[in-house]
């Protein structure tokens, strides 16, 4: 449906830099926003750039390269940049990038993070004291790196001159959400029809999916002491605690899991610890012992042990270190103890 023109012909420009191994999902559903916007308005309300560090190209995480506009230059005082960040955004957020961000934060312009970007603002200081958001899989380990950043699970965040999402199509609303506020709501709604994005989510929506839709089970009581393990990994509860808060009985709980999730809720459990400990030793710094304690694993030795039954390498070489597969710890610990945790 055409839309009117709300206000006159100002043309804002945004400035995406590329960073190594960017996610093309949130880059080109930023874009391709701005682009149906200057279309349903009938004159070039937005315009944009794309640079990043060299200045030549910039590889997706997908593998396509993309030709660069230019290098890390010095911008107008209204540009918004937004940085489009992926995987290993850790190496992508080099000295020079911050360098630049710091720069251009003084010199007032606006800045916005898609993905795992917000990283980058965060190691920048851009965030201390702020909100903001981080793909959900980033959360923990963004947490161990920046306490001082309010870090929200919502789709996208907007705190005076930051804005930050969680990635993949969050980047399409949060341009909605400055095309409304640039030109009305009836234009959102315009372009949000012409992506086929039937359902525009809001600061305050969630990222993940609830954990019924997850698992796939509408059980709600089972869906409670999921919800309730995901937020007690670093101080596990008890199965026979988690089944009287639901108001079961421990056996009750042992069949609901076995049922719908074909293993024990220690094993279940068990499996959520170790996939947030993955996730720590892949995208901090933190050492091994920090890890351990921050999932809930009171020896080392034995989280070693864990984690080889689960993933087939210990954490020590997951992380990348050259020291033995059999660390001093592991052999103290006894089989028995894995074949406890991972009882079926």
């Amino acid at each position: 449906m055409p839309v009117t023109k709300t206000q006159p012909d100002v043309t804002r420009r945004f400035v995406f830099v590329l960073m190594k191994n960017f996610t093309l999902l949130s880059f080109a559903g930023a874009v391709d926003a701005l682009r149906l916007a200057n279309r349903q308005l009938g004159f070039k309300a937005y315009d944009w750039r794309v640079v990043g560090e060299g200045g030549q190209s910039a590889r997706c995480s997908a593998g396509t390269v993309f030709h660069l506009d230019g290098d890390l230059d010095e911008l107008r005082h209204d540009d918004t940049v937004i940085l489009c960040g992926g995987i290993d955004v850790g190496s992508a957020t080099t000295q020079k990038l911050v360098s630049w961000i710091r720069r251009e934060s003084r010199r007032g312009v606006r800045i916005g993070a898609l993905c795992t970007a917000t990283h980058a603002l965060a190691k920048a200081g851009l965030l201390d004291g702020k909100r903001a958001t981080i793909h959900w899989e980033n959360y923990d380990a963004f947490l161990e790196d920046f306490p001082d950043v309010d870090l929200a699970k919502s789709v996208f965040v907007i705190d005076g001159k930051t804005m930050t999402t969680a990635g993949g199509t969050s980047s399409i609303d949060l341009m909605l959400a400055v095309i409304a506020r640039d030109h009305g709501q009836d234009v959102a709604n315009a372009v949000a029809d012409q992506q086929i994005y039937t359902s525009i989510r809001t600061d305050r929506d969630s990222q993940r999916l609830s954990v019924p839709t997850r698992i796939g089970v509408r059980h709600p009581k089972l869906a409670t002491v999921i919800q309730r393990m995901e937020t007690t990994i670093e101080e596990p509860v008890s199965p026979s605690l988690l089944a009287e808060e639901v108001g079961l009985s421990t056996r009750q709980l042992e069949r609901l899991f076995r049922r719908y999730l074909s293993r024990s809720p220690k094993r279940y459990y068990m499996e959520l610890r170790l996939a947030r400990a993955r996730n720590l030793l892949m995208q901090t710094e933190m050492n091994v012992i920090n890890v351990a304690l921050a999932c809930g694993f009171t020896s080392p030795s034995h989280f070693s042990k864990c984690y080889r039954a689960q993933y087939g390498t210990t954490p020590y070489r997951e992380r990348g270190s050259h020291e033995a597969d059999d660390d001093p710890d592991a052999v103290h610990v006894t089989l028995g103890d894995d074949m406890d945790d991972f009882a079926d």
